[in-house]
């Protein structure tokens, strides 16, 4: 209890306390409003900063002007808007020219009417734009449509039975070294799944190493080749890595074929103009040695092959019969001035703009790095080719490589199934995610 008197005096107290500045600050608010008024009636100016410094230096200013000499902008009540401002103002103010753009259409409601109509006018148009382009699309990249490449007439072609997850047991029974990162394995099934497996152009196979990991490689062996499978490896990672330790007898992982393959029954009859970057020479690779093949169903075919200099060439101990060869037109190129080189030199896009392939009748097919790939679309394109008769290969990173994982989707597209292999025009349907 004596706690509780305690804290009531001192309650009490704090009040009092609290009470003094209360008092002590209406006195001072009653002095300031009466020397306030007092100067608002020698001066006419109701600035409260003017009358708080005046009275901290205890003194008032002294104004010479009178009231009615202030300039009109001092009167509050002249600074408000009249409620008629655009009746007072003058003709000339009131110009479209002299007003920011935006008020020059408040100004002129004929203007802002035709704005506004074809503001509306133009949404029919590029709904419609936007529907056609809808339909095109869905004929080009039918939704639902595995494997786009398949034509009329043509047996799907088999996989693995089983878990697709399940790699097949490969032997390697050849390692090439094509430079110094890009190595060639030349790999074997068991004898009966050697003779039963069965693959089109362009598609891919999943390499592993056991304790390692798993990645994709395209199969650039000819399907005509039934001794072994061929892929071609760049050093890049801790995979490629282990890739390129393996000998001849070692065992890994194999999982193909998986994805769609070059639309070759479409070419039939055309000139077809094959451009390889690098190792995109790779799938280029087989799919020119199976129309070379076949030559009599096509017309001209043509090579463009180029990488940074010589030594950075793959498949060098082909180039000879290659260029050898009469049924293919064989350029070579590099990037810079080399010893003893013979050949072309200069960037990609720039030798093919110099070779100016024509369009008409014409199937271009590109593979190689993405900076190459983006710059020789545009000499395609300058050189009239249309995007349907525009091929190429998608470098995106896939993991199941059966269209469940969505490692590699593209919008409602996956890379591993609706892909490698896309024509322009089937990229120009897809989102903008490259």
């Amino acid at each position: 209890m004596a706690g509780k008197k305690n804290t009531g005096k001192a309650r009490g107290a704090k009040n009092q306390k609290n009470a003094a500045p209360k008092n002590d600050m209406a006195t001072e608010n009653t002095i300031l409003n009466s020397e306030a008024a007092s100067y608002v009636a020698d001066t006419g100016k109701t600035t409260k900063k003017s009358v708080k410094a005046s009275i901290d230096k205890k003194e008032l200013p002294v104004v010479e002007k009178k009231p009615g000499d202030l300039p009109a902008v001092e009167n509050k009540a002249e600074e408000l808007p009249s409620e008629n401002m655009a009746q007072d103002l003058p003709a000339a103010d009131t110009n479209p020219g002299d007003l920011p753009a935006a008020d020059q259409i408040k100004a002129s409601p004929a203007k802002a009417e035709t704005k506004t109509a074809d503001s509306t006018d133009k949404k029919p148009v590029l709904a419609e734009k936007a529907a056609d382009k809808k339909a095109a699309c869905t004929q080009i990249l039918p939704v639902g449509k595995i494997s786009p490449r398949m034509p009329e007439g043509i047996e799907k072609r088999p996989v693995f039975s089983g878990n697709p997850y399940l790699p097949k047991m490969a032997r390697v029974i050849e390692v090439i070294q094509e430079t110094h990162n890009i190595k060639t394995l030349r790999l074997t099934l068991e004898e009966e799944e050697m003779e039963n497996f069965v693959f089109e152009p362009g598609q891919v196979g999943q390499l592993s190493v056991f304790g390692v990991g798993e990645a994709t490689f395209v199969i650039n062996s000819p399907p005509s080749q039934k001794s072994w499978l061929q892929f071609s490896i760049m050093r890049a990672g801790e995979l490629t890595e282990s890739l390129h330790k393996v000998d001849a007898g070692d065992k890994i992982g194999l999982r193909a074929p998986l994805g769609n393959f070059f639309p070759y029954h479409e070419w039939k009859g055309k000139n077809v103009f094959f451009i390889g970057g690098g190792i995109g020479m790779a799938p280029i690779r087989t799919i020119m040695l199976h129309l070379l093949e076949n030559k009599q169903d096509y017309g001209k075919i043509s090579l463009l092959y180029g990488a940074r200099s010589p030594k950075e060439m793959a498949y060098s101990y082909e180039l000879d019969a290659w260029r050898n060869n009469p049924d293919l037109d064989c350029t070579l190129c590099i990037d810079n001035p080399y010893e003893n080189w013979e050949h072309k030199v200069g960037l990609i896009p720039t030798v093919l703009e110099e070779l100016h392939p024509a369009p008409e009748n014409s199937v271009a097919v590109i593979c190689g790095p993405p900076i190459m790939i983006k710059f020789t679309l545009q000499s395609l394109q300058k050189l009239g080719f249309e995007p349907q008769n525009i091929v190429t290969t998608l470098e995106k990173r896939m993991k199941c490589g059966i269209g469940i994982c969505g490692r590699c989707n593209i919008g409602d597209r996956y890379v591993c199934v609706d892909g490698p292999v896309f024509t322009l025009a089937e990229l120009d349907c897809l989102p903008p995610d490259l």
